[in-house]
C-alpha cells in the first residue's frame, strides 16, 4: 500500500513530539485517563494533556466520555489514529 504525502504529513507532524508518539504508543494498547497515560510513559500530566489535545485536533486519538466530565475523561484512539501508528511503526519512525 502506498503511502500519500497527506499521510507523510500525518506522520511527520506525530513524531515531530515524543509526547504525541508517547501518547499514541500507549492508547494503541487500550483506552485510558491522561493520569493513567503520563504515569505508564513517564511523562508530566501537561505534557499528555497537550498532546491529547493536539492528537484530538487531528482525529488521532478521541474523548470516549462525555464532554462535559472534568474527571475520570478517558481517551482511545481513533481508526485513523491506529492505521497511522501502524505506519509509524512499520516504518520504524516512532
Amino acid at each position: 500500500m502506498s503511502v500519500g504525502k497527506s499521510r507523510w504529513d500525518e506522520v511527520g507532524y506525530v513524531i515531530s513530539s515524543r509526547y504525541r508518539v508517547l501518547v499514541l504508543e500507549r492508547l494503541i494498547e487500550g483506552p485510558a485517563t491522561p493520569s493513567r497515560i503520563a504515569t505508564d510513559s513517564g511523562s508530566s500530566i501537561t505534557h499528555v494533556s497537550r498532546a491529547l489535545q493536539q492528537l484530538r485536533e487531528q482525529s488521532h486519538v478521541e474523548l470516549l466520555v462525555s464532554e462535559d466530565r472534568k474527571k475520570g475523561r478517558i481517551y482511545g484512539i481513533t481508526g485513523v489514529g491506529r492505521s497511522l501508528w501502524e505506519t509509524v511503526k512499520q516504518k520504524n519512525l516512532g
